[in-house]
């Protein structure tokens, strides 16, 4: 039975130790003095421990609330930890997830990021390749869960990937700092002495992402197509648009305008922030009116759970067709997501007469020279629409038969 503890003794108790207030909860005081809640039970024969929340912002009636859903769960023969994982607790009910702390952490430290793009890259590696710690409450991370973020992109975009690391080490610290996560336990995301013993020393190289060569890139695609699964969808949509993962995986329906074969990319989705216009070719229509057809909700390539495909899901796309991983790179067939932008970027240099900031617009790359940039006024649409046609052609093994962009090509994708 609870209530062996009172609130005058919760609030004024300085020494540290564990105080025991009934039923498998615990008033945890560290050795500074910071306080949080503590809850031991068994499953299954393992004794389990779960973090209730830190004291005050989780009063003596809350945690004991909380204690007592728990015990419930277990009478019924669940575990309420694996309740957790599966993303079923919010602050409300005695836990904060990973997505929720890193969103307020950002908003919190937003001013003090250099600028607008070092603040807009943090957004985009938590959200693209953090996903699978998204749901899961904070003071559950584990070393396990970090390296199942980090290996698939530790050695494929090692930069990226180091830099992840760190940001997530820092939110964990910072979670800890403010007691959802137990002082006395280390970092799982820590590098010296632990993450660096169990993680493959990176390759500096100058080629950040491997790419195929464009000659090779009609086999592939014919590859590709004999694959339906909406991970094989979206691959080679994103090789068609020349467009980066998080934006192809993110994408929405309602930025598409089909009867103009129009994808409208918002500027808060883009790497430079700024809107970027991308006309779609026949193929890439095709695969859109392929998608409207099991479509969920508002994202263009859901996976599971109704949720937006996972990055991760592309690189497994790649082991699986032996062109991603340690056996791929032995074979020298090692190949990345980001690297189809490269093989586009070199077909269109090396096989076509458009000018380079034509082909620079196509992968939306912003230009440094400012006397260049301030000259381009438009976007170039009309011309980018018949360059990516013909970058269709070309993956399908055709010879290129564009001509300027008619009426009749812009029918919906969906009648």
């Amino acid at each position: 039975m609870a209530g062996k503890l009172t609130e005058r003794f919760v609030s004024t108790q300085k020494q540290e130790g564990r105080y025991f207030d009934g039923a498998g909860l615990y008033l945890n005081v560290s050795p500074t003095g910071k306080k949080s809640w503590l809850y031991f039970y068994r499953f299954a024969g393992k004794r389990r421990e779960a973090s209730l929340g830190a004291y005050p912002l989780n009063s003596i009636a809350k945690a004991r609330r909380v204690a007592a859903d728990f015990a419930e769960q277990i009478a019924a023969g669940v575990d309420p930890l694996e309740v957790r994982h599966r993303g079923g607790v919010n602050a409300q009910n005695g836990g904060v997830s990973f997505k929720a702390f890193a969103d307020q952490y950002l908003a919190d430290k937003k001013g003090g990021f250099r600028n607008a793009k070092h603040f807009a890259q943090w957004q985009m590696t938590l959200r693209v390749y953090a996903a699978p710690l998204h749901d899961m409450v904070i003071d559950q991370i584990k070393t396990e869960h970090v390296l199942n973020v980090l290996k698939p992109i530790w050695l494929t975009i090692p930069e990226t990937a180091s830099r992840l690391r760190g940001r997530i080490e820092m939110i964990l610290n910072a979670a800890q700092s403010l007691g959802l996560i137990p002082e006395d336990r280390p970092n799982p995301a820590r590098w010296k002495g632990h993450l660096q013993n169990l993680l493959a020393k990176q390759e500096k190289s100058k080629n950040h992402h491997a790419a195929l060569a464009y000659k090779d890139m009609p086999n592939f695609i014919q590859d590709l197509r004999g694959r339906e699964a909406v991970a094989a969808y979206a691959l080679e949509f994103a090789i068609l648009a020349g467009g980066r993962t998080g934006e192809i995986i993110g994408a929405r329906w309602s930025e598409f305008n089909l009867d103009e074969a129009l994808w409208i990319i918002p500027a808060g989705r883009m790497k430079a922030k700024a809107e970027h216009r991308v006309p779609l070719s026949t193929r890439a229509l095709e695969i859109l009116a392929i998608m409207h057809k099991a479509k969920i909700n508002d994202y263009v390539f859901v996976a599971q759970r109704d949720r937006p495909l996972s990055n991760m899901a592309l690189l497994q796309l790649l082991k699986r067709m032996g062109r991603n991983g340690e056996a791929a790179r032995a074979l020298g067939r090692h190949i990345t997501t980001h690297g189809f932008r490269s093989s586009c970027r070199d077909w269109a240099g090396d096989c076509t007469e458009f000018p380079r900031e034509i082909i620079e617009q196509v992968l939306a790359h912003t230009i440094s020279n400012k006397a260049e940039a301030a000259y381009r006024r438009g976007d170039a649409l009309d011309k980018r629409r018949i360059l990516m046609q013909m970058w269709c052609d070309y993956c399908e093994g055709m010879q290129s038969k564009v001509v300027p962009f008619k009426s009749q090509h812009r029918q919906s994708a969906l009648e």
